[in-house]
């Protein structure tokens, strides 16, 4: 359980790093790019400690790592590209909303062990990094993530594939 626990949340993390590359890439020299280097700099954190978790649990990452590479970028670059400033916040409000809530169900599996005292640690990073996500989701809807067009259908496409990574990366 925790071999997956931690390679999918590697994986969660390497993929949103390349999500905000991606944004960066068509809005860094905007009024936004501030903004998106904020997030993505907390997230470069965020993977670095759970590299240094899988490391010490010798925990593989998972090998889907070089998809999850293109399809970030892909997409942070593709919802800044085609939507715009709002279609990138459109973009971090599905996927952090979808993280927060992967989080929320680690937690609880943790939490519901024999012994849960022993990912005592564990779980307050997970908790940290968990708050750190639901504030770049408030950040997207702060600046008006529901206002692009087909809003519901971008979120629930999106956050279709964050499950469809997330089940994968788990696995392999």
């Amino acid at each position: 359980m925790l071999d997956r626990m931690l390679r999918v949340d590697h994986a969660g993390e390497y993929g949103a790093n390349r999500i905000y590359a991606g944004q960066m890439a068509v809005l860094g020299r905007s009024q936004t790019g501030p903004l998106i280097q904020h997030m993505w700099d907390q997230e470069k954190k965020h993977l670095a400690k759970f590299s240094e978790i899988l490391a010490e649990n010798r925990v593989r990452p998972t090998i889907l790592l070089p998809i999850w590479n293109v399809a970030g970028f892909l997409l942070g670059a593709s919802s800044a590209l085609l939507l715009g400033k709002e279609g990138a916040m459109a973009c971090t409000v599905a996927v952090e909303e979808s993280i927060a809530e992967h989080y929320n169900s680690q937690i609880r599996a943790l939490l519901e062990q024999e012994d849960p005292d022993r990912y005592t640690k564990l779980l307050q990073i997970i908790k940290e990094i968990r708050d750190e996500e639901l504030e770049h989701h408030d950040t997207g809807l702060e600046h008006d993530a529901e206002s692009v067009t087909g809003y519901w259908l971008l979120k629930n496409a999106i956050q279709l594939g964050c499950k469809a990574a997330i089940y994968a990366s788990e696995r392999v």
